[in-house]
């Protein structure tokens, strides 16, 4: 799942919204790491739709022009829940083998090799 599919299908789990409200929906839950282009949003609202994770919910005239509200479906849910999972325990990972780094003094991938006493690729000593 892209992340925006994946900001896009948080930004609708709780209730329905229109384009403009899932753009700035969107780019609050991201504090503004994701914000997404007006084509980029219906081109996932449409794969999404294709892939039956939201629906239309209904369509409203505001100041003379036509909204779309879409809302998740039971398999976008799904779909959202097990991506947010798979997330987890990715960052659950990250962050043991971190601590795991922590504890353990670095050790030299070869330490039969003699360690390099020339410039190294950014100019320093390696």
């Amino acid at each position: 799942m892209t992340q925006a599919a994946f900001f896009v299908l948080t930004a609708l789990a709780d209730q329905p919204r229109h384009g403009y409200g899932i753009l700035r929906e969107v780019e609050e839950l991201s504090g503004g790491d994701v914000r997404l282009r007006v084509g980029t949003l219906y081109g996932v609202l449409d794969r999404l739709t294709a892939d039956g994770l939201i629906a239309l919910d209904r369509e409203e005239v505001h100041d003379g022009r036509l909204r779309r509200y879409y809302r998740v479906t039971d398999d976008g849910t799904r779909a959202l829940a097990a991506e947010a999972e798979r997330m987890a325990a990715g960052a659950s990972a990250a962050k043991q083998r971190i601590a795991e780094g922590r504890k353990t003094p670095a050790q030299p991938a070869n330490p039969a090799a003699k360690p390099a006493t020339g410039p190294g690729l950014a100019g320093g000593l390696a």
